[in-house]
C-alpha cells in the first residue's frame, strides 16, 4: 500500500508560541543552559513555564537569544550590560 503525502508539506507555528525546550534552545543558539537560566533569572529573556519547571521558548525569543549571543561572544558584553542595551533599544 502506497502512502500519499502532500508535496508542499509545511508546518506553520506561531512565532510567539512557546514550543522549544531549554536543551534544544541551548543547541540552536550556542548558549549553555546555565546561562539561559541566568538570563531568565535576570529578566533578560523570560521563557514561558510549562508545568512547574519546564522552560519553553518561542521562535521570537530564539531570535533575541541569537542577538544576545552576538553581544556576549563578539562584543564581550556581560548579562547586566545586555539587559541595559535591550532596555535602551525598546525605548527607541
Amino acid at each position: 500500500m502506497k502512502k500519499e503525502t502532500p508535496q508542499n508539506f509545511s508546518v506553520k507555528i506561531d512565532p510567539t508560541a512557546p514550543v522549544f525546550v531549554i536543551g534544544v534552545v541551548s543547541t540552536i543558539v550556542s548558549i549553555p543552559i546555565w546561562t539561559l537560566r541566568k538570563l531568565d533569572d535576570m529578566d533578560v529573556v523570560k521563557p514561558e513555564r510549562i508545568g512547574k519547571k519546564t522552560r519553553c521558548y518561542s521562535q521570537k525569543q530564539i531570535e533575541l537569544l541569537n542577538y544576545v549571543h552576538y553581544l556576549m561572544d563578539k562584543k564581550g558584553v556581560n548579562i547586566s550590560g545586555i539587559k541595559v542595551i535591550l532596555q535602551m533599544e525598546q525605548r527607541e
